[in-house]
């Protein structure tokens, strides 16, 4: 099971969109070198004024890119990066992934999936009722994320886009994704 890295992303500073980069660094532990996101314990605004002191859970945000194909039929345009993202991947159902997933991505690095990503209201200030699209109800009702999903560095190296995306799944049972 694996797919490809169609995009990759990263940002210095706080910023909604990220902008492409020919490769990105996965450091061990931290995330994205040069990132805002990345460190040991959360980066993620909300969550510092919370408790800056917790685990950083968001190190590597991914996001599949079919996700924009699907928003383009309900007349939504939207690119690699645009949503924050710091991997945009194809061929990969990213959010019917486990907790605790191994994604090896290139020839190196390796990320596991920690969960989903909380979507927010940025995404409507981005494109206004883009949020509809990305935030749905299952068919037992409850609200289905589909804004990529969550990862922590297990082991670094250099990503680019073309770059392969192998899969493995953790030992079961499989637990679904939760929020991070």
């Amino acid at each position: 099971m694996g797919g490809s890295v169609a995009a990759v992303s990263s940002n210095g500073v706080y910023s909604f969109t990220k902008p492409n980069r020919e490769s990105i660094t996965l450091l061990a532990g931290l995330g994205v070198e040069g990132d805002v996101h990345a460190g040991v314990t959360v980066k993620h605004r909300f969550r510092m004024r919370k408790d800056p002191t917790q685990p950083n859970l968001r190190q590597v945000h991914l996001i599949h890119e079919e996700l924009f194909d699907e928003v383009r039929g309900a007349g939504f345009e939207v690119a690699a990066g645009e949503l924050g993202e710091n991997v945009t991947t194809r061929g990969i159902d990213l959010l019917g992934l486990p907790a605790g997933t191994l994604l090896r991505l290139g020839d190196e690095a390796v990320v596991e999936v920690t969960g989903l990503r909380n979507p927010c209201a940025q995404i409507d200030a981005f494109q206004k009722g883009l949020m509809k699209q990305v935030v749905g109800r299952g068919e037992d009702g409850k609200a289905r994320f589909r804004s990529g999903i969550m990862s922590v560095v297990v082991a670094g190296g250099v990503v680019r886009p073309g770059d392969p995306v192998k899969v493995e799944l953790p030992a079961g049972p499989h637990l679904p994704l939760e929020i991070v």
